[in-house]
């Protein structure tokens, strides 16, 4: 079975995404919508295939994400956004090609929200670099930066990846990602870029799988959803800084192995 979870913070294109995911899922599912904080205005649908947990305080998106897996049964663990749609029967592909030690990111597309469509004039997305980039006045992040890849490979290694969909066996979060870490990180950010370097660690891969794909609210339209509240604030600066004293070291390490 597979698990799907996703964070959710007051976006109304929630229930798109859950009916989305019902419509194109072919094999066993759940669907783990974590409510931090909120209750929806409309009520998530009934369906035996969806276990909603709801967290009686925002924790921000890394603690719903570890809220969803910690409650899941799925012998394979995704983690969605709550503004996406999904290529028919992308369960049942995810699931049939993911070696042990692989995180896998399908190919994403960009989804306009309000057609409920993939925007078929901006190509989509596959290989991604892993980059150390300068944000403003001395302040650097890691970030993942839109890079050609090799289409002749319909699944290949990538360095990076935009977080929004991810997708692993649940032995390999048991054994190294253990938990999305909230202390240094704060509550929302470089989630993506922590697992990678776990993973790398660990003697593992991050893979884009082109046989099928996500599209992700583009940001061309309006915000219709919120990372956390004021009790639980994002301090940005203090996540980027705190994930490269974590990992620089190691990272340019690895831009020896990718020849970078």
């Amino acid at each position: 079975m597979l698990s799907i979870i996703i964070p959710s913070y007051k976006d109304p294109l929630l229930h798109k995404t859950i009916d989305d995911i019902l419509l194109k899922a072919e094999g066993e599912i759940e669907i783990v919508p974590v409510l931090d904080g909120y209750w929806p205005k409309i009520p998530i649908k009934d369906d035996p295939r969806i276990k909603i947990v709801h967290l009686g305080r925002n924790r921000g998106m890394r603690g719903a994400i570890n809220a969803g897996v910690l409650v899941s049964k799925g012998e394979f663990i995704m983690r969605a956004d709550e503004h996406q749609m999904f290529g028919q029967g992308f369960d049942k592909i995810l699931t049939e090609t993911c070696e042990p030690n692989w995180i896998v990111t399908p190919r994403r597309y960009a989804l306009d929200p309000v057609k409920w469509e993939i925007m078929k004039d901006i190509p989509p997305v596959d290989f991604m670099k892993l980059k150390i980039q300068n944000v403003s006045n001395g302040v650097r992040k890691f970030a993942g930066v839109e890079a050609p890849g090799n289409d002749s490979q319909p699944i290949q290694e990538t360095m990076a990846m935009q977080g929004s969909c991810w997708f692993m066996p649940r032995k390999w979060w048991d054994e190294v990602i253990g938990e999305l870490q909230t202390e240094g990180y704060g509550p929302h950010y470089q989630d993506s870029h922590e697992m990678v370097f776990k993973t790398w660690k660990a003697g593992g891969k991050l893979m884009v799988d082109k046989n099928t794909w996500h599209a992700h609210k583009h940001r061309s339209f309006p915000r219709t959803h919120n990372n956390g509240t004021l009790e639980n604030p994002s301090n940005n600066e203090a996540c980027w800084k705190y994930s490269l004293e974590q990992w620089e070291d190691y990272y340019n390490e690895i831009l020896k192995i990718w020849k970078i």
